[in-house]
């Protein structure tokens, strides 16, 4: 297979998919004869990102972060979905010994290629400011030596308000970007770099979404990447004022028609000039005998 090094075109823009492990994408996105041992390696290598959801359930040993990190190649990035009990609790400000727990299982074990972490909140969380104050006062901006940057998955209506966005950039933290119509949408910028996930795929479409949608995402991708909030995405706060700039991108098809998630992450970045660095080697299928 032809194959095209990462370029400068997408050098900061990471897209891919939530996890590694799922039953549908064998023999869809993997290939028949790909041991599940080497699904890690295979993504990897066909994708830019991947956000670990496993660590939001339960605490993950240390050697798997390593395992992971030595599994993928220089240049892939992990997001990591922070733990549950730290953020789905009545007072944000306790959660104090959760975010260390989590921050201290390992994470560090990615070096390099750890991206975000993901503090996703229920859609029942309302937005109280001083409570969520306390509460981005807890997350550290380092852990052994690793710089750490925080996104915020807020899901309730009453964080779209001037307020919120001020904390939030107060702190230095992202807002998720979710294109679904369960979870309010705004594209505000509160960091250094944008984080979205896209859960509105379609079933009856091959890569979830549909070309001329795949086209309006590149687009989207490269505004946010070149340190602007695309125009035809909704907001808060409509005054440019003190906004940052985001100067990097991470995007995950998520969730909606799953198994087409691969494909579409792959449209995507083949329409920003992207392709396969290499290939992992599998094992072919044997032949069935004659009756």
């Amino acid at each position: 297979m032809a194959v095209r090094k990462q370029g400068k075109a997408v050098g900061n823009i990471h897209i891919g998919i939530g996890g590694w492990s799922f039953a549908p994408w064998r023999d869809n996105f993997y290939p028949p004869g790909l041991a599940q041992v080497r699904e890690l390696e295979y993504a990897s290598r066909h994708l830019t990102a991947i956000e670990i959801n496993s660590t939001y359930h339960g605490t993950q040993k240390r050697t798997s972060f390593a395992n992971w990190r030595n599994a993928t190649p220089d240049g892939f990035v992990f997001s990591v979905k922070a733990s549950r009990f730290a953020t789905n609790r009545r007072i944000l400000a306790e959660s104090g010994d959760s975010i260390a727990r989590f921050i201290d299982s390992g994470i560090a074990e990615l070096g390099e290629k750890l991206g975000p972490i993901v503090w996703q909140f229920a859609p029942t969380k309302q937005f109280v400011a001083d409570d969520f104050e306390a509460f981005l006062s807890l997350l550290p901006d380092a852990v052994e030596g690793v710089k750490l940057r925080h996104v915020l998955e807020v899901r309730h209506e009453s964080f779209m308000c001037d307020d919120y966005l001020k904390l939030a950039r107060k702190f230095k933290a992202a807002t998720v970007f979710t294109d679904s119509p369960k979870f309010p949408s705004f594209a505000d910028p509160t960091a250094d770099f944008a984080y979205a996930r896209l859960m509105n795929a379609q079933a009856k479409l091959k890569t979830g979404y549909a070309p001329k949608d795949l086209d309006v995402w590149a687009a989207r991708a490269t505004a946010w990447a070149g340190g602007s909030v695309p125009d035809d995405l909704p907001r808060v706060d409509e005054q440019a004022g003190a906004r940052p700039k985001p100067k990097e991108l991470f995007l995950f098809f998520i969730n909606g028609a799953k198994e087409h998630a691969p494909a579409a992450a792959q449209a995507l970045l083949e329409r920003l000039g992207w392709a396969p660095t290499e290939d992992v080697p599998v094992k072919k299928p044997a032949a069935r005998k004659a009756a």
